[in-house]
This record gives structure tokens, sequence and C-alpha cells, in this order.
């Protein structure tokens, strides 16, 4: 990399804050939001907290920075609706998923807004941790995080001067489950109507919800939602059975045969040999993700009695360990490679996550009331979106579609080197910029792929990146 290279790093970045400034309202907010996202993008500490992005941002104080967060009057929702329109004309595809799941942050203390004894992912067990809920839109073109709610426990929405005192709105201070939280990320989507996908997948927390199901499907989606094991399902033609009227009471109505509602993993260990097929739905980072798949039209249950028709498909790996079932509400003639791939889709947002707390400090943040928090991640999102940009512009015709894990590093790598202002690096010389880059210079093009772009450059010039 050489100035000329910094220098278009930086116009490049100049022009995407330049996009959503006026989103943040007043002239200061505006201001301060280049230096909290240059920040994000800078940083190399451990924690991104304000108290360290001010250091990485000249000029930038920790308190205005804190401020910034806590106590700017900025509305979150508008530019995150912003986001989204920014996004569609780069990631918009006919094969595009919306993604949904959770999040963990761990935390100490009590006052973080949501902060609970919950199961914690980040921790694999229950710790005290805040939960979010998050919107992915994930295809072809690239993914990116485009929507995010606080979960409060219930212990929260009983203690009303809690949520006050952690500045929690009076029209969220009533409980949302999970699944209901993702069914609102996704009809503000659809209000917004920037972002669009035909289909909506998600684990089991939102699976195993027939509220969730009901509701993305009345919303005009197909959605591939994985179910626990045990998840009880009746056969597509039920039996139904009358019992003898004795005379007495009300008359007997038809009952379906209980036998014949049977756990999913009780189905998929009924299945033929011959109802598997062997289906490569992704290259992933240690290679082909090939798992054998069975579908089957089952109906749900609901209350103990046959409910909706779908489909029931099974994923095992070759050997037939680690299974995993899904509901799907698609028609008859969907392809079972269709709903594997769709199936499949999940995985990007849990690599998302992934890269956006190593790469722009998605989890590294002190603030304890909700405006912080949703100002934090909304900025991390425009962060991340900023890289899938120098990806997608900057990025080679050729790129792989699938590049090995961790390759967009190099681009937050070299973002970080062009937008740090100090001036050690404003004045370095050629020679110093590559040994600050650790010498990664004239690395094949190839090597960078998108993981986040999806490989889909936009044809620009590719001699920044392929430098990488």
């Amino acid at each position: 990399m050489d100035r000329a290279d910094f220098d278009r790093i930086n116009d490049t970045f100049l022009a995407f804050h330049a996009e959503f400034a006026p989103t943040f309202g007043r002239k200061e907010w505006r201001l301060r939001s280049q230096d909290y996202l240059r920040g994000l993008l800078v940083q190399t500490q451990e924690r991104g907290n304000a108290e360290n992005l001010s250091e990485a941002v000249e000029g930038a104080s920790e308190r205005v920075l804190q401020r910034f967060l806590t106590e700017a009057q900025w509305d979150d929702a508008a530019v995150t609706a912003h986001l989204q329109r920014y996004l569609a004309p780069r990631l918009t595809h006919p094969d595009a998923v919306w993604a949904v799941d959770g999040s963990s942050f761990p935390k100490q203390g009590k006052k973080s807004v949501g902060v609970a004894r919950q199961y914690c992912g980040a921790l694999g067990k229950v710790a005290n941790c805040q939960v979010g809920v998050f919107l992915a839109h994930v295809g072809p073109r690239g993914r990116a995080l485009v929507g995010k709610r606080l979960y409060l426990p219930r212990e929260w929405i009983q203690d009303p001067a809690r949520c006050t005192a952690a500045a929690v709105p009076a029209d969220q201070q009533t409980y949302q489950s999970q699944s209901e939280l993702a069914l609102a990320l996704l009809r503000e989507a659809k209000q917004w109507g920037h972002l669009t996908a035909p289909w909506v997948t998600g684990d089991d927390e939102y699976g195993q919800s027939p509220a969730f199901r009901d509701g993305v499907a009345d919303e005009g989606w197909q959605y591939v939602l994985e179910v626990p094991s045990a998840t009880p399902v009746w056969p597509r033609e039920p039996t139904w059975v009358t019992r003898p009227y004795r005379g007495r009471g009300r008359p007997p109505v038809p009952q379906p045969v209980a036998a014949e509602r049977r756990e999913a993993r009780e189905r998929a260990a009924a299945l033929p040999a011959t109802a598997w097929t062997v289906l490569t739905v992704a290259e992933g980072a240690q290679g082909p993700r090939t798992y054998r798949f069975a579908c089957e039209r089952v109906r749900d249950s609901r209350e103990g009695q046959p409910g909706v028709e779908v489909w029931l498909l099974h994923r095992q790996n070759l050997d037939g360990s680690e299974p995993r079932y899904y509901f799907s509400n698609a028609g008859w003639e969907t392809p079972l490679g269709t709903l594997a791939r769709i199936s499949a889709s999940r995985w990007p947002i849990e690599t998302e996550f992934k890269e956006e707390k190593s790469q722009v400090a998605l989890d590294e943040y002190e603030v304890r009331r909700w405006p912080g928090w949703h100002h934090h991640i909304t900025m991390c999102f425009l962060a991340a979106a900023f890289l899938l940009t120098l990806q997608q512009e900057w990025g080679e015709k050729d790129a792989p579609a699938h590049a090995a894990a961790g390759a967009s590093d190099r681009v937050r790598t070299a973002a970080a080197q062009a937008l740090d202002p100090r001036p050690t690096v404003g004045v370095a010389t050629q020679d110093a910029v590559a040994q600050r880059a650790g010498q990664a210079v004239a690395r094949p093009a190839a090597a960078i792929g998108a993981t986040r772009a999806g490989g889909a450059g936009a044809g620009g010039p590719g001699s920044l990146i392929s430098s990488l």
C-alpha cells in the first residue's frame, strides 16, 4: 500500500459517512458520528470503548464520544432505515434470505439495561449477560446485520422503576419474547421496503414458536426454520376416530389417533435409506458443507391436535451424526435442494457476529442505558457496512464466491491504517506504511475474496485490495 491507496480509502470513507451524516441531526452529532465511526475502524485495542476510541482518533475526547452514545438525541431507527436503503442495491438478489438470530454480551453487575442471568451463547452456559435479537440479510452478493432489538427478560418488565432508570421507552416496557422481537424486525424491514428477500430462516428459538411461523407466513414470506428434535408432528393425513356415543352428555367428536403423533427424530429414524440425498449446500472455511437430507410432508402439532401442513426437513452429517430438523411452509413443488440451501443460510449470521465483534467492537461497549446500547450497535452496523463497501468497490471482479473465513481481516487492516489520522501514520513514508501493514504487499487478489461481500466485486480498481 502506498499513500495513494490510503487516500483512496479515506475518500471512500468520507463519501460513505456523508451518505449517513444528515440522519444524525445536529451538526455536533454529525461530526461526532464520523469520529466514532472512524474510531471503530481504527482502534486495535482489546476493548473498543469510548476511551480507547478517543485514543485512536485525534481530537476526539472520551467524554465527547461517550455523550454521542448516551446523551445525543439521534434516532438509531432512522439510521438503520437509511442503512437498509444504502445496502439494497449492493445486496439485493433473488436468492437472498432474511436470517434472524440472537447474540449475547456477557456483563457484570445488575444495572446495564436488560442484563440478567440467562443463557449466554458467548459463554455456552447460563450467565450474567445481555441478549440482542438481530436481523441479517444474506445472499450471493454478501451479508450484513441490518436490524436489532435488545431483549428485556421478564424480571426487567416486572420492575418499571428499573426500566425507567435505564431509559427504556414506555412502548418497550411490555414483555416481548425473542421470536416476537424478530418478527417485529422483519415487519419493520418490510415496511421500509428497501431490502427484500423471499425467505426467512432461523434457529429453533424461532422455529419452535407457532406464532412466529404463522406471522412470517402471514407477511408473505416462505420460511425454513429449525425446530427441536422432540418437536411432535402428525402425518399429513391423520387417522380420525370417534368414540361410541353412550347416550349421555355431548356426542363425542372425532379425535386423531394419538399413536400417530411422533417426534421429529422418530420420523427421521423411520425413513428408509432411499429417502436420503447427499447435497453440498455451501463452501465453508474447512471445505464443502455436505450433508444428508430428506424431507416429508407432515402437519405440525397445535395443542396436541394436527395443525398446519408443512415440510419436515431432516439434515444429518454424512455419518448420521448431529441431526437437525426444520419446518418449512414452502409449496409442494419446492425442490429438496432449495430447502437445503435455505437451511444452510443461517450460519453466515453467526459468522457476521464473530467478525463484527472482532473487527468493529460489536460487543465492546461501556453503556448502561437503552439509548447507549442501540446507538453503539447501530454504529457498528455502519462500520461493517463500510468494510463491505470496500470489498465490493475495490475487490477484483473474479474474487471467489466463498473466501476463507477471516479473509476480510485484511480489508479491516487496510482501513484501520488508512483512516488513522495520527501524525505517526499521516506522514509515514511508503516503506513505513508497508511495515505497519505487516509487509502485506502484493498478495494475490484471490486471497481476499469476500467472506462478507460474498465475492461480488463492483468491478472497481483492484490494486488496493489485491495488494492486501
